[in-house]
């Protein structure tokens, strides 16, 4: 028998890798053996995330930069095809927020927080199509959440920039299958995740900010992004039960759900204790006088290490293929039944 063929090694590039899902993805493509770029503010977690990265058995790359920087991420991604020869995957992943009612969130502070969630993915995009569409290859990956198509209070500012990057991505989407490109962009939509933000976030609620329960850990959003770079034909990816519960209550009964976030969505996004003053909205958190936050956030306890949901996304086809050999065979068993 012959051995199997070794794994062809891609150079992946990870916005906002220096904490949080980011760098729990970073660190699953470079469990995989992947060339790993690093893309983010912090100085400080990005030299954790690329140690990682390189203990994991894969390759890093640090590029500092700021995402809501047109120019700036243009030649991020010029670097990364000048040090490692091409780019296979882009996951478009760094964001920031605000905590507060919508009338408490200063223009600046909306601005900024588009500029970095929306219009980073764009910029993202278009640094990482000018390298795979003279190729002819590559797979851009849009971190989305249930957010892109449910907005909930309090999240005004990061909920619009998430919807904008479902819309546009559809319109990439399109274009790329009207012009026959091998380019592929696909969506992962996650849940509530057990990440840093909550402590960095910029908030102006009482208490401390946290994330609407059940929360999962960041790895399981990482698997499903490293899936979805390897199969960039399927439209989107949904993670985690909470996630398919929201998107189809919201395409079924929109203005009930609006009722009950009225109700429950200002006390799901807090708990006692004092908010730590960090903010991140106009410096990286672990910059030269922070730390690095890593990917876990403080809700160790109580987050999910696993979503059936997602694994069902991951294996539908197979499933599928499945049912489906199932049902042949129980036709073709009974049919042989009937005529013994």
């Amino acid at each position: 028998m012959s051995a199997a063929l070794p794994r062809r090694r891609r150079t992946v590039v990870v916005t906002g890798a220096s904490g949080g899902v980011g760098r729990a993805t970073a660190l699953a493509f470079g469990a995989r053996g992947d060339r790993v770029a690093l893309l983010a503010r912090g100085r400080e977690g990005l030299a954790a995330a690329a140690d990682e990265v390189r203990r994991a058995g894969g390759e890093a790359l640090v590029v500092p930069v700021d995402v809501a920087d047109a120019r700036a991420v243009d030649d991020a991604a010029q670097q990364v095809a000048d040090a490692f020869g091409r780019i296979d995957v882009w996951v478009n992943n760094a964001f920031a927020g605000v905590f507060a009612p919508f009338m408490e969130i200063q223009p600046d502070e909306f601005r900024r927080v588009t500029e970095v969630t929306y219009l980073g993915y764009v910029f993202g995009t278009r640094a990482a199509l000018r390298h795979m569409l003279p190729a002819n290859h590559g797979t851009i990956v849009q971190v989305g959440s249930a957010l892109a198509y449910r907005g909930i209070p309090l999240q005004s500012a990061y909920c619009g920039a998430k919807h904008a990057i479902q819309g546009f991505n559809e319109s990439l989407r399109c274009e790329l299958l009207h012009e026959g490109s091998r380019v592929r962009t696909t969506m992962v939509q996650l849940p509530a995740l057990n990440t840093p933000q909550f402590d960095w976030v910029s908030s102006r609620m009482p208490g401390r900010a946290r994330p609407v329960a059940p929360v999962y850990q960041p790895e399981v959003a990482a698997r499903a992004i490293v899936h979805a770079a390897g199969h960039g034909r399927r439209r989107e990816y949904w993670v985690g039960g909470s996630t398919a519960a929201t998107l189809i209550a919201n395409a079924v009964v929109p203005g009930l759900l609006d009722r009950y976030l009225a109700r429950t969505g200002y006390d799901a996004q807090r708990e006692q204790g004092e908010q730590s003053g960090i903010g991140n909205l106009w410096s990286p958190a672990d910059g030269p006088h922070g730390h690095d936050y890593g990917a876990h956030g403080r809700f160790d306890g109580e987050s999910l290490p696993g979503s059936a949901e997602d694994w069902l996304s991951r294996n539908r086809s197979r499933i599928g293929m499945g049912l489906l050999a199932g049902g042949l065979g129980a036709a073709v068993t009974a049919g042989l039944r009937r005529r013994a």
